[in-house]
């Protein structure tokens, strides 16, 4: 294990929208925020089993702006700050710039340490394994070699691409021969009898200054439009890193990098990419079934269900994925279920707002759920954190009300300069104008917001 004084940063990688794993994984809500296992969501887990390898004060998120404010209240969950722990893109331009655009910051203050870039959307079963290949991964690292996971693989999956070890190398490592695209059924059979070939996990180690120079190598011109992205007001960079190569670390640097090794590594790892693979890594009941909710399941086999708020109830069902969420059901053949991705893009192309997010929005001052939505009626429930504020908008031709469920809360009105205490004996609260609705209390507030249609 590294000495806790050795120079070692995390940077999770958390820009992907997790589109095979719709409904529950949404564009505004994506797979990384969810709560698959137990009470933390997928990032919370991969921050947690850092420890004690990489302290959280050495922790770099790289994230898209639309998911800040939940990383940052997830992070704070956690017992962390997340203040300087956060970077946000203006657009995914995929794994290399974020890298490079984190190398970059990591090494603004003169430090050179070993970066640990780890994708924020995976799950590990065996924790003291993965540290004990993490300290393999560090320490060649600093000896200067560019380093990715392999994943040693069980059977021969179509699902990933494949990194091909050549000679041995210290710590167990094999030096890069090269990275094969997802194979046919095939080609994944011949990889996986010879011994030879790895799943690519997306994981890394590197000392900072290698990888930059790598960078400069492989990628001068990237190098240069970041420099300029870094360095430019604020109002012109959106444009500046949209104008950045879409390109990811494999294709970027790592098929042509000449300090590559792959370190075999076996601890329990998935990178919950398909509703398929969520269900060949969690534990089966006697019926090979995953439950999860309120389910009926009679004479249902090897099957994924997970119940949103609903009874959900199978009947002779086989190799079947049902996932139920308030706005959306999703049923497809267990084999079938990574099409999902395609179906998002249509529901996108078609503008349904099901691709975006869900029922209820995560924002950062509370959420908001869709309780009925029709041509001439609006009812949504409100919850606004402690010390937070809900600004609310008038609508021409609507008449909106508030009622106050729960909590104790302030009231400003324009153009009104009065200031109004409000809790829930008060009634309804006609909205007329810009009104903010202040949390002053420690706990959340619920309001339940009725607009309506003006009649004649």
């Amino acid at each position: 294990m590294p000495e806790p004084g050795s120079r070692i940063h995390a940077v999770l990688l958390a820009g992907g929208m997790g589109a095979r794993l719709w409904p529950i994984s949404r564009e505004l809500f994506p797979k990384q925020l969810v709560r698959f296992f137990g009470n933390r969501s997928l990032i919370q887990h991969t921050i947690e089993r850092l420890h004690p390898v990489i302290p959280p004060s050495r922790l770099t998120v790289v994230c898209g702006s639309a998911h800040r404010h939940e990383i940052s209240r997830q992070i704070r969950d956690l017992g962390l700050n997340p203040k300087g722990k956060i970077l946000c893109e203006p657009c995914g331009r995929n794994t290399a710039p974020a890298i490079l655009l984190a190398l970059l910051t990591v090494t603004k203050t003169g430090k050179d340490p070993v970066v640990c870039v780890f994708p924020s959307d995976h799950v590990i079963g065996d924790v003291k394994r993965f540290h004990e290949h993490m300290a393999s991964a560090i320490r060649l690292a600093e000896q200067g070699a560019v380093v990715t996971f392999g994943i040693t693989p069980h059977y021969p999956e179509t699902g990933y691409g494949y990194i091909e070890g050549g000679k041995k190398a210290p710590e167990g490592a094999r030096r890069i021969r090269r990275f094969v695209e997802k194979p046919d059924e095939k080609t994944a059979l011949r990889y996986f009898k010879t011994k030879r070939f790895f799943w690519n996990s997306g994981m890394f180690a590197f000392k900072a200054s290698v990888m930059l120079e790598e960078f400069k190598t492989l990628q001068p011109e990237m190098v240069r439009r970041m420099a300029r992205y870094i360095q430019s007001p604020a109002r012109l960079r959106p444009a500046l890193y949209e104008g950045l190569e879409n390109i990811s670390i494999d294709y970027a640097v790592m098929e042509h990098t000449r300090k590559g090794v792959v370190l075999p590594s076996d601890f329990g790892w998935s990178d919950v990419g398909s509703w398929k693979s969520l269900f060949d890594f969690l534990q089966k009941d006697e019926n090979g079934n995953i439950l999860n909710g309120d389910i009926l399941a009679r004479e249902t086999r090897r099957c994924l269900i997970m119940g949103g708020m609903r009874l959900v109830v199978t009947n002779h069902l086989r190799d079947t994925v049902v996932v139920e969420t308030p706005d959306s059901i999703f049923v497809s053949s267990m084999e079938n279920s990574r099409e999902v991705k395609s179906i998002v893009k249509q529901l996108k192309d078609e503008g349904r707002k099901e691709s975006m997010h869900h029922q209820t929005q995560a924002l950062p001052w509370g959420s908001r759920t869709v309780l009925e939505a029709s041509p001439d009626l609006h009812v949504r429930r409100i919850d606004v954190f402690p010390r937070k504020t809900y600004a609310v908008t008038d609508k021409n031709g609507w008449t909106k009300r508030l009622f106050l469920i729960s909590g104790n809360a302030r009231i400003r009105q324009k153009p009104k300069t009065d200031v109004l205490s409000w809790d829930p004996g008060h009634g309804a609260l006609l909205v007329s104008g810009p009104t903010r609705v202040e949390n002053v209390s420690d706990k959340n507030l619920r309001i339940i917001e009725v607009a309506m249609v003006d009649t004649p």
